[in-house]
């Protein structure tokens, strides 16, 4: 093959991460090739597969060599008198080769430039060496920046799956708050129901009462008309038609004992006149009867402050909650953030806060000051280890539970109740406990744990001394169901 017959220049055999001549070449689906070993390098590096060149993805993680390249390129590195040469670039003022690079102009120059006013004493080089100088400077500066957009897409990355992890911490969030409030909202419909049915209840009873009274002051009414109706008409008649009358009206109201009773009725037979001198009623009671309007201040006093009492019986209060976002991925937390419960890992953001070399989770509020008491409902679970911690331990990297490390925990391990001294303390215990009771004394340093049913005393930290807020701890075994449940007091 003489020179000039091959279509193929260096550049086109020339690896476009290495700048050397293809070894074991290898063409992606997008049509681009690379050295073999380059472009694993490449991706390994990157932890993404895609062209350096068009950043297309590619079809196959393991391409295979492109043997007519390959042939092509060891030709080349044996033969390259062979292969047609790249026309050559002139100078446009002396038309002239370009041989050298003018360091201080950043131009390329020829033979003749180099003695001329414009470049004379300019420090200049070959064409390869300003090439190679340049390379080394721009991968010295490139590598930094390579590093540098490494971090920052392994950071995007992260960054949009905290986004959608925001999201659905916010929508599984915001379910509970409407499961928790329909709750609320369930117990004052039924509070407000009984209420109304207590109403309505006595406003039947009394409107029942002041009914069958009306009914009787109807009758007593209608009847009393009805004698009025009758003796009117008598009163204003003449004496002789008044005393043919009278003894029938006399009659009329000794029919009605229940209406009236005449304690003193007589007539005077004086000069042919007849008075009636006295009568009187005894009339049923015309004032309202007892208890017959509705106590209002029963249903509507304190109406809001008396529902919140009756509230309190229902609702509980927690001193202590779990918080998530310091939990280990394998721990579940639910019920109000009281109850943690070992179960199928979750994709959750590995955040600085959270617990990732043991299965642990802290509550959500520090403590800096005072006296604290909660329970700790641990059951028959085989491993479990509570109490509190310095805020700055060691989240990441396994360390031992101790005060050194800033832990005061007691736990059981292997049917073995332990208190995390240096070393370890083995604990004898009477009875197994259910629930153990942990109460902290800031300011005297002092943290203890009670078997709740009898009262009688695990063991007690005397020295929890720090400057740090504290938080109260919780680890589990790894047990499919393992559970621990903070108590309300």
């Amino acid at each position: 093959m003489m020179a000039g017959e091959c279509p193929f220049v260096k550049e086109d055999l020339t690896c476009p991460l290495c700048y050397e001549v293809f070894n074991d070449p290898v063409t992606l689906s997008c049509s681009h090739s690379f050295c073999k070993r380059c472009i694993h390098t490449r991706w390994q590096s990157r932890g993404l597969q895609q062209c350096p060149v068009c950043h297309c993805t590619a079809g196959s993680s393991r391409p295979s060599i492109n043997q007519a390249l390959r042939k092509v390129s060891d030709v080349f590195k044996q033969k390259p008198e062979h292969f047609m040469l790249r026309s050559v670039e002139r100078c446009s003022i002396h038309d002239k080769e370009l041989k050298f690079f003018c360091r201080k102009d950043a131009e390329l120059i020829c033979t003749v430039c180099t003695s001329t006013r414009s470049h004379a004493n300019h420090n200049y080089c070959s064409i390869p060496e300003a090439t190679s100088e340049i390379l080394r400077e721009l991968t010295a500066r490139y590598n930094p920046l390579k590093q540098h957009l490494n971090r920052s897409e392994k950071l995007k990355e992260n960054l949009e799956e905290l986004k959608a992890y925001i999201k659905r911490q916010a929508a599984e969030t915001a379910e509970e708050i409407k499961k928790e409030y329909e709750k609320l909202h369930e117990f004052l419909r039924e509070d407000e129901r009984a209420r109304l049915i207590v109403l309505r209840n006595q406003t039947k009873n009394k409107t029942e009462m002041v009914s069958e009274q009306l009914e009787a002051v109807n009758i007593i009414i209608e009847e009393l008309t009805d004698i009025k109706n009758y003796v009117e008409p008598i009163t204003i008649a003449d004496n002789l038609s008044f005393l043919k009358e009278c003894k029938e009206a006399l009659k009329r109201y000794r029919k009605q004992p229940d209406l009236c009773e005449i304690t003193h009725l007589f007539f005077q037979t004086e000069m042919n006149k007849y008075i009636y001198s006295r009568t009187t009623y005894i009339m049923p009671d015309t004032e309202y009867p007892a208890g017959a309007i509705i106590d209002v201040f029963q249903y509507l006093g304190s109406l809001k402050h008396g529902v919140w009492k009756r509230m309190e019986k229902v609702v509980n209060h927690y001193r202590v909650n779990f918080d998530p976002n310091t939990a280990h991925p394998n721990l579940i937390i639910s019920d109000e953030l009281t109850t943690v419960k070992y179960g199928k890992q979750q994709k959750v953001p590995d955040n600085p806060k959270r617990c990732t070399s043991r299965l642990a989770v802290l509550a959500a509020c520090g403590i800096s000051s005072g006296k604290h008491c909660w329970h700790v409902e641990v059951l028959d679970n085989n491993e479990w280890y509570i109490g509190v911690a310095r805020e700055s331990i060691r989240r990441k990297s396994s360390e031992f539970l101790s005060p050194t490390n800033g832990f005061w925990v007691i736990g059981l391990s292997d049917e073995e109740y332990r208190a995390q001294t240096s070393p370890s303390t083995r604990l004898s215990l009477k009875r197994k406990p259910q629930i153990v009771t942990v109460e902290l004394d800031y300011e005297k340093g002092k943290v203890s744990f009670t078997n709740t049913s009898d009262g009688t005393s695990i063991y007690t930290f005397k020295d929890v001394r720090t400057k740090e807020s504290i938080f109260p701890y919780f680890s589990i075994g790894v047990n499919q169901g393992s559970t621990l449940r903070i108590l309300a007091l």
